[in-house]
């Protein structure tokens, strides 16, 4: 299959790893193609994981068209807040029966189609995200990625919902057994386990993160007391899964610390600690755990289970502790059905977008 990896962060040069050594046509790009650096001389990662360490070649190209040129999947690992420029730039080169895969996507399936049809666009694409990124990596340097593990269960929602079939068909070609169809994008979107993972290991823990020159929220930063924080606000999340008639499995992140049967499969946890590659320096106004999973993610989810009538405490007060060590009101600023322009809906408008698209 003729799969394109956009983007140069961590799950990119994951992505491009995986679709390459699995036999797909894959081409890679990033919005300089001097980002690329000396990759565009060797042309090769070095990919460390569980089978060693070896090297696979990759192809960067530098244009949008050269990218999308007979492309079937569209694979996009970027950041939330950089999914409006990325649209914008994939709007003229988009063909009939082109599926995007935002992994995880935090509702940008909605975003990126309203602004790829706003361009102009009238292919008949589908956008699909899914709960987690695929990938538990880290890059180790500007030609090295290290892959600790794999996800096991990619749940994934797909706008519009009518071409769920035929996106889920082609995602599933590059994720063979770990794509899991479920109702649409927003469901798709409250499987997201970044806005439930990080915004209590940041924010529980911002003295030590403030304080010490690196720290490993995961390993050090994961205790008991957070622990409970973690299933509260989850709790919260699928309880608004509920409320919008979403079926289970809702995937508890409880699971990921103790049965093990959860996105990433058994002992992910371990392994992610046992790395050492979360042992970081974290900025608590920076980082993408804020600047995605709260700012979008979580302020996202608040705004839903207003819709919805859910109660959220857990998730309104950890969003307005975020604001406070930000200085912003993120429940105004982030994204959140108000924002969005979906806040006025009823229920049968919202499905009737969900299900036919833009």
């Amino acid at each position: 299959m003729k799969i394109t990896v956009l983007g140069g962060g961590n799950g990119s040069y994951a992505a491009v790893v995986d679709f390459t050594e699995a036999g797909h046509e894959v081409r890679w790009w990033r919005r300089k193609i001097d980002s690329f650096g000396a990759l565009l001389d060797t042309r090769t990662i070095h990919v460390l994981d569980h089978r060693g360490e070896r090297a696979v070649a990759i192809n960067p190209v530098e244009t949008m068209a050269e990218a999308l040129d007979g492309a079937e999947l569209i694979v996009a690992p970027s950041p939330a807040f950089a999914q409006e420029d990325l649209a914008d730039a994939l709007a003229p080169h988009l063909a009939d029966g082109q599926a995007i895969y935002l992994p995880p996507g935090s509702f940008g399936s909605f975003i990126m189609m309203r602004r790829i049809r706003d361009a102009g666009s009238k292919a008949d694409i589908a956008i699909a995200e899914t709960g987690t990124l695929p990938w538990l990596t880290r890059k180790q340097s500007d030609d090295t990625v290290r892959i600790t593990t794999r996800a096991t269960k990619l749940p994934t929602g797909v706008l519009p919902a009518r071409n769920t079939d035929a996106a889920i068909a082609k995602i599933a070609a590059a994720f063979p057994g770990e794509i899991l169809a479920i109702e649409d994008a927003l469901s798709g979107a409250l499987m997201n386990a970044g806005p439930i993972i990080h915004p209590p290991l940041i924010i529980m823990n911002a003295g030590p993160i403030e304080h010490f020159d690196k720290w490993d929220i995961h390993n050090e930063g994961t205790q008991p007391s957070i622990r409970k924080v973690h299933i509260a606000l989850d709790n919260e999340r699928m309880a608004v899964r509920e409320a919008l008639g979403y079926k289970p499995p809702h995937f508890p992140l409880d699971d990921h610390y103790t049965t093990g049967d959860w996105m990433y499969g058994n002992l992910a946890h371990e392994k992610l600690v046992d790395s050492g590659d979360w042992h970081e320096s974290l900025n608590l106004t920076t980082h993408r755990y804020m600047s995605e999973d709260i700012a979008v993610g979580l302020a996202l989810l608040v705004s839903v289970a207003d819709w919805a009538g859910v109660r959220a405490p857990m998730a309104t007060g950890l969003l307005a502790i975020a604001s406070a060590i930000n200085g912003k009101d993120f429940r105004a600023s982030g994204r959140t059905l108000e924002n969005l322009g979906l806040a006025g809906l009823d229920r049968n408008a919202l499905q009737t977008l969900l299900r036919d698209g833009i």
